[in-house]
Order: C-alpha cells, then sequence, then structure tokens
C-alpha cells in the first residue's frame, strides 16, 4: 500500500506502507479521493503549526471518501461494495466530555493525520485504510466521491453554525473566503441567514466563493472602507464567522456586528489583542468552535440530498502520487479553492 508521508517542511513522499489489520468491528476502505486541508499545508510548508511539530514521518489528510472492500465479522451497518466518506474524528467515548455529548472535546481524541500526539496519529492520504465502523458513513447514490470527500470540511462549518445560535432571517458576515469560509456562507444559508456578505484580500477564493451565491462580495485590500457603512448605527450583521484567523479581520468586524451579535471564530491563526471594552460596551458574544462529530453525518446527508452543492469548490483533482504539486497548487490562493488527490 503506498501512502503520503510528511518527514518535515517541504520532505513528502510517496512511500510503500504495510496494511493495516483489520478488527472484528472495523472496514477496509480503498480510498478513493482526499482533499487537502490547511493543517496539511501546514505540515508540508512548515513542519507544523504553532507548539505542535512533526517529529516522526505521518501520514497525512483526513477529508476523504473511498469504496468498503472487506468487513470485520462484527460489523453490521456496514456492506463490502458501499461508498461511504469516512469521519476522520476517533473519540473515546468514555471520557467526562464524550459522556456529555462533547466528543469534539474527547480527551483521548485521535484525529487521522495529526501531530498532536506522540506517537502521531497516521492519516488518510492511502490506497486502502482501516476505519471503526461507526466512521463510515454511506454515500447516496449519484454523489461522486470526490464530493463525499468534502463532508468533512462541511461539518466543520454545520458546527460553526450551530455554536452561532439561529440564523433564520439573520444577517450574516464571512470574513476568509477559502475552502471554510465558503462553506460557512452554504452552512448559514441552509440555516435560513437572509443577507450574507464575505471578504478576503485575494481574488482568486473570492470568485471561487461566488459560486456559493453570497449576497456580496468584497476584497477588503482594494476596498478597505467597503465594510464602514455598515458600521452606523453601532453595527449592521447579527452574526460573524471569522474564517481567516487573522486578527485584523475580527477587530475589524468587531465594529460592524450589532449589539448583542455573535462572533463565531472558526479560523486559527494565533493569539489576538481584542477591544475588550467595545466587546462589554456591545453585549458582543464571542464563541469559539472546534471540528464536529455528528454534525459529519449531516454533511453526508445535505451532500446526499442536494441540499449543499459542493461541486462548485473542487478546483483541481491531481493523483496522488503528485502530491507534491497538489500540495504547491493548494497553497496558491490565486487558482485553488479545494484541491483534492485521487487514489
Amino acid at each position: 500500500m503506498r501512502a503520503v508521508v510528511a518527514h518535515a517542511a517541504k520532505d513528502l513522499r510517496i512511500e510503500e506502507l504495510p496494511d493495516q489489520q483489520i478488527g472484528e468491528k472495523d472496514v477496509r476502505v480503498r480510498i478513493a479521493f482526499g482533499g487537502v486541508c490547511g493543517s496539511d499545508l501546514h505540515y508540508f510548508n512548515h513542519g507544523g503549526f504553532g507548539q505542535v511539530r512533526l517529529r516522526e514521518p505521518m501520514v497525512l489528510g483526513h477529508e476523504v471518501a473511498g469504496i468498503v472492500e472487506e468487513i470485520g465479522r462484527e460489523v453490521r451497518r456496514i456492506k463490502v461494495g458501499d461508498r461511504i466518506a469516512v469521519s476522520p474524528s476517533q473519540p473515546c467515548n468514555q471520557c467526562r466530555y464524550c459522556l456529555e455529548g462533547q466528543q469534539n472535546q474527547c480527551l483521548d481524541m485521535r484525529f487521522y493525520g495529526s501531530a498532536m500526539r506522540f506517537p502521531h496519529i497516521q492519516g488518510a492520504f492511502r490506497e486502502t485504510l482501516v476505519c471503526r465502523q461507526e466512521q463510515a458513513h454511506v454515500v447516496a447514490p449519484g454523489v461522486s466521491l470526490g464530493e463525499a470527500a468534502m463532508a468533512e470540511p462541511l461539518a466543520v462549518c454545520l458546527h460553526a453554525a450551530r455554536r452561532a445560535g439561529p440564523l433564520l432571517g439573520k444577517r450574516v458576515l464571512v470574513t476568509g473566503a477559502g475552502p471554510i469560509g465558503a462553506l460557512c456562507v452554504a452552512a448559514a444559508r441552509r440555516a435560513g441567514a437572509a443577507e450574507i456578505v464575505i471578504t478576503d484580500i485575494a481574488d482568486g477564493v473570492l470568485d471561487f466563493a461566488a459560486r456559493v451565491r453570497p449576497d456580496r462580495i468584497v476584497n477588503t485590500a482594494k476596498e478597505p472602507d467597503a465594510l464602514s457603512a455598515y458600521a452606523h448605527d453601532k453595527g449592521y450583521f447579527d452574526t460573524l464567522f471569522e474564517a481567516s484567523g487573522a486578527a485584523v479581520a475580527l477587530r475589524g468586524a468587531i465594529d460592524v456586528v450589532r449589539p448583542g451579535g455573535a462572533l463565531v471564530q472558526v479560523g486559527l491563526g494565533g493569539d489576538m489583542t481584542l477591544p475588550i471594552n467595545v466587546i462589554v460596551a456591545k453585549e458582543l458574544q464571542l464563541r469559539g468552535t472546534f471540528r464536529f462529530h455528528e454534525e459529519f453525518a449531516t454533511a453526508v446527508e445535505f451532500i446526499g440530498k442536494g441540499l449543499v452543492d459542493v461541486k462548485p469548490l473542487i478546483s483541481a483533482t491531481l493523483p496522488f502520487v503528485e502530491a507534491r504539486q497538489a500540495f504547491e497548487l493548494a497553497g496558491d490562493r490565486s487558482r485553488s479553492m479545494k484541491v483534492q488527490l485521487q487514489f
């Protein structure tokens, strides 16, 4: 079995690995497609992010879909030949947070392609993958496996929308127009948002984001004062999804979110300095959002029923043996949105 393995920054290799052993409650999946995520790019470009560093070779990837080719003898819900999206989240289901229904906060989480633990949790960019049966979600007929591999980033955004609270009839601002920002637009619209504005500093990703049909698109590098009109009467937007991880984006949004509004921080970009006096005076609600759990099944269902169209966001698909080229392309915001590997 071949896999995409990161050894260090800019050291990405296609390597032969032994097949994984299958357990009684496991399924073996022949991977078809995998999406390159921002965290994969951090490992590729920098060898990690923040305090998280590669300390051993690690298979990358956590946005995958494929076809079941073997099942353990106790598996009942999945059968050989099923087309599935694979949730990369493996909570312990025994710690206090799992038992309280907060599996995304699991104290013993194993998440594909993560160097947060040592030994690292190996990822899913491999020709075959063994996963637990509860990670496997059957894909509807007519949905491509490339679309199915978009379930993971969509689940991130569905969880963010849940953290935002009711969105029916709300006015929403999304800052950062990468794959997560664009899917936040889709998630907010699915939840009933009446008006959505998205911003970024790059025309390339804004052109792709236009395909999910926000009401207005703003390049804040070209139009630095474009949002100023929304600051009238203490603000206009009910909800912010901050998907860029940039402090300047969150700081600017504070001025245009109305009193009592929700600031949902989706993007990770390091520590920030915020105007606490303004947050207090406007009674703003600053909310974090981290990964997902049950939203993965919802994402697969939404894609399967055509309730969210992810196809326009898949900008390129390359053979997995060309992973280096795919990663370079994925890091070029002028030319790509979501780049996928085909196995």
